[in-house]
Formats: C-alpha cells, sequence, structure tokens
C-alpha cells in the first residue's frame, strides 16, 4: 500500500465544484479541472489574471461588497454570481468563499445553479401572476400601486374594470368557454393600454389597470373608452358571445392618496356604472 497521498491538485481535479485560490487583490492562484469543465477556461488562461475580469458586469458590485465581507474575516456560505463563460455564454454560480489570513490567500468553492435560479424565476412569476390569464395579480397589483404612491412625483390613476354578462356566458355555455373568454380579454386589455401602463386581474372577471401619468378624470376617462372600443373591435371578429365591461375611474391625488381608497372609489364607481346600465331602458 502506498505511504503517500496524492498531490493535492489531483484530489481536487476529482472535485465536481469549481475550486480557486487567489491571492488579496483577487489574482487567480491556482484553479482545479472543474473550472474549465463548468466556466471553459483552463488554468493556464486563468492564472494571474484577476477574477472580477470572468464575472458578468451587472455582479461586479455586488461581487466587490462580497469579496470585502469576506476579507473582513466574515467565511460567504451562499453568494451568486454570474461568470462569462469562454464561449460568451453565462453560467450562474453559488460560492462558498473564506479568507485565510495565514496564507495569504482566499478559497472559494462554487457550483452551478442554473437550474435552480430558473425554478426561482418561475415560483416568483407564479407567485405574482394569474394562472389564467398570465395578468399581474392581486398581490402584485398591491406591489406595483404602493411603488407608484411611494413615488408621489407622478400623477396617477385607477381604472377597475368589471366584464358585464360574463356569469351567463359561464352558466350557458360552461367554464371553459368562460377560461378562453377571459383569456381572449386579458390579452385585449393588455394590448389596448399605453405604454408604461399596468393591468392586472383581481378576481374572477375583474382587472385593475394603473395609469401613471394620467393627469385627471378626463384622460383617465378617454383611456377607458379606448378598452371598451378594443374590446367590442375584438369581439366582433370572435367566436365568443359578446359582453360589455364597466370601468370605474379614480384619481390620485383628488380621489385619495393611498392604496385602499382608491381601489375603493374606482370600484364604488364602477358599480355606480354598472347599474346605471342595468336600470338604462333596453338593458
Amino acid at each position: 500500500m502506498p505511504s503517500t497521498l496524492p498531490p493535492p491538485g489531483e484530489i481536487l481535479d476529482l472535485l465536481p465544484d469549481v475550486v480557486c485560490v487567489v491571492d488579496p487583490e483577487g489574482r487567480y492562484l491556482a484553479v482545479n479541472a472543474a473550472f474549465e469543465r463548468l466556466i471553459g477556461y483552463r488554468p493556464e488562461d486563468v492564472l494571474g489574471r484577476c477574477m472580477t475580469e470572468l464575472i458578468h458586469p451587472e455582479d461586479h458590485a455586488t461581487t466587490v461588497q462580497a469579496v470585502q465581507r469576506v476579507m473582513a474575516g466574515h467565511p460567504l456560505p451562499h453568494f451568486r454570481n454570474r461568470y462569462v463563460r469562454r464561449d460568451g455564454g453565462l453560467v450562474d454560480m453559488q460560492w462558498s468563499a473564506r479568507w485565510l489570513p495565514a496564507y495569504g490567500v482566499r478559497i472559494a468553492v462554487g457550483h452551478p445553479v442554473g437550474e435552480l435560479r430558473e425554478l426561482e424565476r418561475r415560483l416568483e412569476f407564479m407567485a405574482a401572476h394569474d394562472p389564467l390569464t398570465q395578468l399581474p395579480n392581486r398581490y402584485r397589483l398591491r406591489e406595483e400601486l404602493d411603488r407608484l404612491l411611494r413615488d408621489g412625483s407622478r400623477p396617477l390613476a385607477v381604472l377597475y374594470l368589471d366584464l358585464d354578462g360574463f356569469k351567463a356566458i359561464n352558466d350557458s355555455h360552461g367554464h371553459a368557454q368562460g377560461d378562453r373568454q377571459l383569456r381572449e380579454t386579458a390579452d385585449g386589455l393588455r394590448q389596448a393600454l399605453r405604454h408604461g401602463d399596468f393591468i392586472a386581474r383581481v378576481g374572477g372577471d375583474e382587472f385593475v389597470a394603473l395609469l401613471p401619468d394620467c393627469s385627471g378624470p378626463d384622460d383617465a376617462r378617454a383611456v377607458a373608452g379606448v378598452l371598451q372600443s378594443a374590446l367590442d373591435q375584438r369581439q366582433a371578429h370572435s367566436p365568443f358571445p359578446r359582453i360589455g365591461v364597466s370601468i370605474g375611474v379614480a384619481c390620485c391625488p383628488a380621489d385619495g392618496r393611498d392604496a385602499e381608497t382608491l381601489l375603493r372609489r374606482a370600484d364604488a364607481d364602477m358599480y355606480a356604472i354598472k347599474h346605471r346600465r342595468e336600470r338604462a331602458p333596453g338593458a
């Protein structure tokens, strides 16, 4: 039996994760075989180069901050950034790093997390969007509305939309038909809004649109008219039964300065419009 162990480099080359050793200035002193396999550079290509040269420019600042923490004696167990591969592609990496002052080197071990990052993006999207129409949901609406109100430097209008006659379609044609019509309506609303506007599905057949830089109720009702016309035109060429839409308006600051008040007043305005339509002759 051999009395000596193989060189450390041969052991490190067996690892599936990337292992890097850098000097205090961040220049590569050693990398293992996984570095070439995952990032595309051979050891001789990177030794002496600064590690930040290979990091995606958008991740430079956060990486420098992470390095400063490590050099201050705080091991970093789960830091992520993106490396630009030799072939120009990107690889998402998660690192554990430690500064070893006795040796004057920093050691980092990393593995790719592209699949995990993609799963996280999908889960984030699912948490913030309606699965049927793919529009933002009520939770995402409140985030955006609160953000616009915090800004406070831009006028804002809120439109509350409710489809007229949608329940009758569900009852007479079934939920599958209703779902198809909701998707069609959501697409029409999304395409008819101005650039920078925001729309969410907040209930079964209810939608809310946020109109930044909408200077007052007249402008808001003009946008509401555009939405109604767009849905009418879309339905003229649609196999689905025709439905209408009632749209209520609330403007900040005239109708309120907080999310709850604006949503409540836009909702109340929408129901008043719907009620007048239902009582109109021939309705």
